[in-house]
């Protein structure tokens, strides 16, 4: 059955079933549905051809069109997982940035296919809503870091 509302991802020909892939590889209550072919040709592609593949990340269901090289991503929209240790943390962020991504600063990284991702640790987002000097401490620690230490972040929430 179709959502009512499904996230395009628009991605290089042939690139869209790879990325599918790897993300139902790396998150978990993931998995790579059901594609729809081409039913004729169109500017960028043949008919036959792969045109959308339906994945999950997350349980949130994405479609990806295998549209082209015209447009690609950006830092205007990015994908926050919430994790709930360093392990969690550090294999996302390995995952995304040793499989042909680049990592960046305050938890943000990049995937081979230039999507942005922020693997973010809840006790930030715990500090950051508590506001005060503790959303202070945490934030300024989280300045200072590409992947998020949530060991430092802990010791930044307790520090007056």
């Amino acid at each position: 059955m179709m959502e009512k509302l499904t996230t395009v991802l628009w991605f290089d020909h042939g690139e869209t079933r790879r990325a599918a892939e790897f993300y139902a590889s790396t998150f978990p209550d993931s998995h790579v549905g059901e594609a729809v072919t081409a039913p004729s040709d169109f500017p960028d592609g043949a008919a036959g051809s792969e045109l959308v593949v339906n994945f999950t990340v997350l349980g949130r269901a994405f479609s990806g069109l295998n549209g082209g090289p015209q447009f690609q991503p950006d830092e205007a929209v990015s994908f926050m997982v919430l994790t709930d240790d360093q392990a969690e943390t550090d294999r996302y962020w390995n995952a995304i940035v040793d499989g042909g991504g680049a990592a960046s600063a305050c938890g943000w990284c990049h995937d081979r296919w230039g999507f942005r991702w922020q693997i973010t640790p809840r006790t930030l987002m715990e500090a950051l809503l508590a506001g005060g000097g503790e959303a202070k401490r945490a934030f300024d620690a989280m300045s200072t870091m590409g992947r998020i230490d949530v060991a430092a972040i802990d010791a930044a929430r307790r520090s007056a």
